[in-house]
């Protein structure tokens, strides 16, 4: 089963294209690493996928099959954006009762016992919280939706290296456990390696490179995640320049 499968997908902001010809499979049960530079169509793809923005061409299901947006897909899939929003004026608590009060599925108990977990007070404000407990808040409201799919754009652009390696070992425990798809972007290489097992590499709203990434790295005789993205990135950019 493909957790999500476009065909054609594209997207248009006036007369610019911020993603076409998007046409791409990613299994279930992995963690997907969406790679590219700025301005690569990154959050277009993660927005459309979650039914946050609507095609300009092609089509684009999740979940083995579901319409992007439509409700059986909504209830599978938990969605934590860039800048990890949150009320900044809500305390902790506050924020599990709102988040269990708009979900039909909420595991409270999961929610509470992971924060205290942390160290993370339930009176705290989240705006008086760092940044790395402000991503941990998002991501436990996230994953007490007892999701399929987990989709993050840039979740760690913004941590410290510490808050990054507990960011991504949370990650990677409930795909482990808890048998959670994850699709998610970064800039951070680095911390990608240790998790994704999956390659969606972007560059000008263009799907340019795409599979596992023990086989890519093989194929494409690299040693690291990085070192093929980087590689990749100038053998296209230098085939475009010299058509």
């Amino acid at each position: 089963m493909n957790i999500i499968e476009t065909t054609g997908l594209g997207k248009r902001y006036g007369r610019a294209w911020a993603l076409r010809e998007c046409t791409l499979e990613i299994p279930a049960g992995r963690v997907a690493a969406l790679v590219g530079p700025n301005g690569a169509g990154k959050s277009t793809l993660l927005n459309l996928a979650v039914g946050l923005s609507v095609p300009s061409a092609g089509a684009v299901t999740v979940l083995g099959g579901r319409r992007a947006g439509s409700p059986a897909a909504l209830d599978g899939i938990a969605f934590v954006a860039q800048d990890t929003p949150l009320y900044k004026s809500l305390s902790v608590a506050d924020m599990i009762y709102l988040a269990r009060s708009l979900n039909r599925r909420f595991d409270q108990p999961y929610a509470r016992a992971r924060l205290d977990e942390l160290g993370i007070p339930l009176k705290r404000k989240a705006g008086k919280m760092s940044g790395g407990q402000q991503a941990q808040l998002a991501l436990t409201l996230a994953l007490a939706r007892r999701p399929r799919l987990l989709v993050l754009d840039e979740p760690v652009a913004m941590l410290d290296p510490v808050a990054r390696h507990d960011f991504m070992a949370t990650v990677l425990a409930a795909a482990s456990a808890n048998g959670v798809s994850v699709l998610l972007s970064s800039h951070v290489l680095t911390e990608l390696e240790r998790v994704a097992g999956y390659l969606v590499l972007l560059s000008k709203g263009q799907v340019r490179l795409a599979g596992g990434v023990d086989d890519l790295l093989a194929t494409h005789g690299q040693a690291s995640l990085e070192g093929l993205a980087m590689a990749y990135l100038r053998e296209t950019e230098t085939s475009e320049v010299s058509r």
